[in-house]
């Protein structure tokens, strides 16, 4: 009875555990469906090894995947078109840049030619490039200009550098007297071809109207492939200003600063309360370098350094040459004007010593006085002359009395 009664329990719904087999076949059927399902959402697998690479395939895959099979070809084709124009964006932009440093490279190759394509004929500079070759050592010189309003300065001048043993300086003669004066004293001098523009302001101009030929003048021998060392004639040389120089940059200039923040530039923060949160502004300051003494290195940026000051000189006749020269090498290129692209350094100011140094903080520190400067530039103070001679006195005469008559400043 028993045993007949087993089937129509099971045909009246109840149903005997599974077989070992089809829980087998279940598990498996389990397992491949998950397997569609994370290969339908991950393609390229959970952890591609290349994302990027996969990508672009993964794009048009999901646009085959989401979009009938009539349409799919054409998806295909649009992704495609979308994928080489961003290629050919990529090749526009840089041919384009190509493009721009090649018209770069023309226009320096066209300045190259028009600064030293006369180097190599005949004309006004056949004199000076014979002398030079006489005069400079290692093609570097001192070059001053002077006029008969400071003889009695320039005598002062060239007496120093020879104490000191310099060979490689130059005087460019503006007037007769003074070139019969260099002779005299046995100091290597040129003359310059007569040229009205400069034989005008030479013979009757005052210190400033002299200073800003030097811009002009230098040129020629910048053109000629030499580094000069220019030098106002106020300046008093106690070294070889020769042994002290970096030569690392198109311009290396003394400073008009009188401590190592005003020369070498510090951050200064200008104040406006108005503004609340954002009342402080933070500058840029640095005292300007001295156009009276400076080393300058025959490059392009050199010579469009000179040119352009040369150029604002002619055209702003009541513009100092000082200003212009900074402003030239300093100021950035903005809209409306392109800055000049020159490397600068400032010189050690306690060696390449300006008047205020001297006479405000030098004379008066016991550590500072030990010092010997290379030069002194009496650029601070009118009377240059008597200054000049104190100068002589207390570094090469050991007179340590000679500054103290003279005030820090001017005299009122």
């Amino acid at each position: 009875m028993a045993s007949r009664g087993t089937p129509l329990m099971r045909g009246s719904g109840s149903s005997a555990p599974w077989s070992r087999g089809s829980r087998i076949a279940v598990a498996i059927g389990i397992g491949v469906l998950v397997g569609c399902v994370f290969a339908f959402l991950y393609p390229d697998g959970i952890f591609p090894s290349n994302p990027a690479h996969l990508q672009g395939r993964r794009n048009i895959e999901s646009v085959l995947l989401a979009t009938p099979p009539r349409r799919s070809h054409a998806k295909v084709e649009l992704v495609v078109a979308l994928e080489e124009n961003a290629k050919l964006k990529t090749q526009v932009r840089e041919l384009s840049t190509t493009l721009k440093q090649a018209e770069q490279g023309k226009d320096q190759l066209e300045k190259q030619v028009m600064v030293l394509g006369d180097t190599h004929k005949a004309g006004p500079l056949v004199p000076l490039a014979k002398l030079l070759e006489e005069v400079a050592v290692k093609k570097e010189l001192i070059v001053c200009l002077a006029n008969t309003n400071v003889k009695d300065m320039l005598g002062v001048w060239f007496e120093n550098i020879k104490k000191v043993g310099i060979k490689n300086y130059l005087v460019v003669a503006l007037d007769d007297y003074i070139e019969k004066f260099c002779k005299t004293n046995n100091v290597p001098v040129y003359r310059r071809n007569p040229d009205e523009g400069v034989d005008s302001i030479a013979k009757t101009g005052g210190n400033h109207a002299v200073s800003g030929l030097k811009f002009r003048i230098l040129r020629e021998f910048l053109q000629l492939g030499y580094s000069i060392l220019l030098s106002d004639v106020d300046i008093v040389y106690l070294q070889n200003p020769f042994d002290h120089l970096y030569r690392d940059s198109d311009v290396e200039s003394m400073s008009d600063g009188h401590s190592n923040m005003t020369a070498y530039g510090f951050n200064d923060v200008f104040d406006e309360p108005s503004m609340g949160w954002a009342r402080y502004a933070h500058t840029m300051r640095i005292w300007v370098f001295n156009s009276g003494f400076f080393y300058i290195r025959p490059t392009i940026p050199s010579i469009e350094l000179l040119d352009r000051v040369a150029d604002r000189l002619a055209k702003e006749r009541n513009s100092w040459d000082q200003a212009v020269f900074n402003e030239e090498l300093f100021f950035p290129s903005h809209p409306g004007y392109d800055g000049l692209h020159a490397s600068k350094r400032t010189m050690d100011i306690y060696l390449f010593m300006n008047s205020k140094v001297l006479f405000k903080r030098v004379r008066k520190d016991e550590d500072l006085s030990k010092i010997k400067p290379v030069i002194v530039h009496v650029n601070y103070h009118p009377d240059k002359l008597p200054r000049m001679k104190a100068v002589v006195e207390y570094y090469v005469n050991g007179n340590k009395d000679a500054l103290k008559p003279f005030p820090d400043g001017s005299v009122q």
